[in-house]
């Protein structure tokens, strides 16, 4: 079995070269990330996979994200680790990989198309066209490389904003939700190519098009939609998002957003959860029960907050920010740990 794993960027160009890898490849692992220290801990991510998977070969390819030169080394000296044959390819357009570019046979650089648009061409001369595909690699090259008086401008920008502003899931608690959501986004997109005013109409269905991705039996408002989506994602990993404070039982979670209304929608549908708690990455903390924790205590005594028996918050301020759920949640339990201790 042969397999892909793609790493890109978290942008409307990272997210379209998935996309567009997606349609030639059926066996493929999606990871995102920013530029700095997170590219190394899903590279490192990557290989952990691959070794778990055990495919007899497997390829990386990094998009949209240019290394520095002492990334490039220590991803190639790590390959070195891996037993089953691993090929590894980057295809990027930024300037500042320059000097990889020269080094390192397997980093493609191209600054006069998009990392999308190279994507959709390096593949499409080996696998064959796709013409909409193609239109869409136009699209997102219009807007990514700024080529305002081309037509394809207007709608890449929608486009653009309409991938910058999904912020409905988290993607470090659900990566694998959160890529289906953006290639439902590029999916409906691409029927507003080629229409006559087309980033009007896009720009009017935004709505409806979020809409219909967290839909199930029937029509709510996005809000709600959005919240029982994200309680149905926590339902299906509770077990390894589970804590425990004193003898309460609680879900952690990280960056999740609309605490009051997803929290409580949690604990109604797993009354044996006593507390839900959610950290930021800004160091703060909410807390929410249902008649079971107090949760004001929890928060006194773990964060140096409070609040009210049922909604509280506090900040922790030794926490570290991290692109890993289990790094977070590896934080909290020592925190725990160290006051049950007390």
């Amino acid at each position: 079995m042969q397999y892909l794993f793609h790493l890109s960027h978290t942008d409307l160009d990272g997210y379209g070269c998935q996309f567009i890898a997606k349609r030639y490849f059926k066996n493929v692992k999606f990871y995102n990330s920013n530029y700095g220290k997170e590219i190394d801990e899903r590279y490192d991510e990557i290989l952990d996979d691959i070794e778990s998977i055990k495919a007899d070969k497997s390829a990386i390819l990094i998009t949209d994200l240019n290394l520095t030169l002492q990334q490039a080394k220590n991803f190639e000296e790590k390959l070195k680790s891996i037993k089953n044959p691993v090929k590894l390819i980057l295809l990027d357009h930024h300037q500042s990989g320059e000097e990889c570019a020269k080094r390192h046979s397997w980093y493609f650089l191209d600054t006069s198309r998009c990392a999308a648009k190279i994507t959709y061409d390096f593949f499409s001369k080996i696998y064959g066209e796709k013409k909409l595909l193609a239109r869409l690699a136009e699209v997102i090259n219009a807007v990514d490389i700024w080529l305002d008086e081309s037509g394809d401008f207007e709608l890449g920008k929608v486009c653009l904003n309409l991938v910058a502003n999904a912020k409905e899931l988290n993607r470090i608690m659900f990566n694998d939700a959160n890529t289906q959501f953006m290639f439902w986004l590029l999916e409906n997109s691409m029927d507003y190519i080629d229409k006559q005013q087309a980033h009007i109409l896009l720009d009017d269905n935004i709505h409806a098009i979020k809409k219909s991705f967290f839909k199930n039996d029937g029509n709510d408002t996005l809000g709600n939609l959005v919240s029982n989506y994200n309680v149905e994602q926590l339902n299906a990993l509770k077990d390894k998002m589970t804590i425990s404070y004193n003898g309460y039982k609680g879900i952690l979670t990280f960056n999740i957003g609309a605490v009051s209304i997803i929290g409580n929608n949690f604990l109604v549908q797993n009354p044996d959860y006593d507390f839900f708690m959610d950290v930021t990455s800004r160091k703060t903390v909410s807390f929410r029960a249902n008649g079971k924790a107090d949760v004001s205590k929890i928060a006194h005594e773990l964060a140096n907050g409070g609040g009210h028996p049922n909604a509280s918050g506090g900040t922790i301020a030794l926490f570290r920010d991290s692109f890993s759920y289990e790094n977070v949640k590896n934080q909290i339990i020592d925190l725990i740990k160290s006051k049950e201790e007390l």
